[in-house]
């Protein structure tokens, strides 16, 4: 579930070419991610690594983290199932 999650939060990635000529991308879900290189193939790296490195310090945390595509990867207290006896 976690590729999952990354794979549709990199497709909602949006990229630019910065006036030093380097690449910049974010993910607008994903407050405070992003990455940068010398090329866009780089640049989708680094973005990746810090994606993934803020969904487990969000999910260490009890962040709330947002839902992509349908995925959600926040914890959800689930109650007992009644025991017949």
């Amino acid at each position: 579930m976690l590729t999952d999650y990354i794979q549709h939060a990199m497709r909602h990635a949006h990229y630019e070419v910065m006036e030093n000529g380097r690449f910049y991308g974010a993910i607008p879900q994903c407050r405070g991610v992003w990455g940068e290189g010398a090329t866009l193939e780089e640049c989708r790296d680094e973005l990746d690594a810090a994606l993934e490195s803020w969904i487990v310090v969000g999910l260490r945390h009890g962040d709330t983290l947002p839902v992509i595509d349908g995925l959600d990867l926040n914890f959800k207290e689930y109650a007992e199932p009644n025991q017949v006896a």
